[in-house]
């Protein structure tokens, strides 16, 4: 990402956290939190445009009406204080794409919000020689069969990185590296998949979150803001003592099993991977450097099929 991405980013958490306060505190007590990720979101936001800076805040301010009615515990007065804050970089872990928590002390409950402006993420993995990827992806560490499968590709990038390499001079990258390591990939995901019936859950869990949460994707250029809630694990949208949601959210079914894994076709550096209920992913794998400087590549993740589900969308016009 852009250091200019990242500021506008930065800047949108900002003015998502202020017009959230600024709503809530009419009906109850609420608190921002202050922490070095507010600060660095404040100083994002001091550099924007004035312009820019009434663009976002409309378009912050526009969706709180519609979470206040998917969400009734944010409005519900009691004796304690709603804390809203922003997540450190250390928080927002691979497995927690939340931007903001809003979270309350009495009671267990809190909600996260993915905020975006003009973005939509993609996931960014590495798969090395160093790096176990199913231990950190789903739990399960890689099978002896897989490191034995790739020591020979990791062992050539260990060779081409000491004399100084580039990839641009890599001759036969698809034949030498992408695919023996895919076939590894793919070989293993089979394996584990087979071993353990709950693989297809976390690795969902593991490409999209953890935990449930809001995503919120500002698109200036139309004016319109959108809500998509990721309610996996039946967090969101609970009742309060006193009122239920007037806008229901629906509960996404994640998957049970993989149907298929493979290369995509006609190509040599994509992996194809699809589980029931409506999920499907693409895996490309690249060099993420010209220098080889380690024995290591990067995946491309993108979403290319969700459930239903996840098909329903908020639109708040500003």
């Amino acid at each position: 990402m852009s250091r200019a991405s990242n500021d506008n980013g930065r800047a949108y958490e900002y003015a998502c956290v202020i017009a959230l306060h600024e709503a809530i505190k009419q009906h109850r007590t609420i608190q921002i939190v202050q922490n070095s990720s507010l600060e660095v979101s404040k100083s994002a936001w001091d550099k924007m445009s004035k312009q820019q800076q009434e663009l976002y805040q409309l378009s912050a301010a526009s969706v709180t009406s519609t979470i206040f009615a998917m969400e009734p515990n944010i409005l519900e007065v009691s004796s304690d204080t709603l804390d809203i804050y922003i997540q450190s970089d250390q928080e927002r872990q691979e497995a927690d794409v939340r931007d903001i928590i809003l979270r309350r002390n009495d009671i267990v409950w809190e909600i996260g919000l993915s905020v975006k402006h003009n973005h939509l993420a993609i996931k960014h993995s590495r798969i090395a020689r160093s790096l176990d990827f199913g231990k950190k992806w789903y739990g399960v560490p890689c099978s002896s069969m897989y490191w034995e499968e790739v020591k020979s590709v990791f062992d050539f990038l260990e060779s081409e990185k000491k004399q100084g390499t580039l990839f641009s001079e890599l001759e036969n990258k698809d034949l030498q590296i992408y695919l023996p390591l895919l076939n590894a990939f793919v070989k293993e995901i089979e394996r584990q998949v087979r071993g353990n019936t709950d693989i297809a859950q976390r690795f969902v869990g593991y490409l999209l979150s953890r935990y449930d949460f809001y995503k919120i994707i500002s698109h200036d250029e139309h004016r319109i803001t959108t809500i998509q809630s990721f309610n996996m694990y039946g967090t969101l949208n609970l009742p309060s003592k006193k009122e239920k949601p007037t806008v229901k959210v629906q509960r996404v079914n994640l998957p049970q099993n993989m149907l298929y894994i493979g290369l995509k076709s006609g190509s040599m550096s994509t992996v194809f991977l699809s589980f029931d209920n409506g999920w499907q992913f693409s895996f490309r794998i690249h060099n993420n450097a010209n220098k080889i400087v380690e024995p290591s590549l990067k995946f491309d993740i993108c979403i290319e099929g969700i459930p239903a589900e996840l098909n329903i969308k908020y639109h708040c016009k500003w």
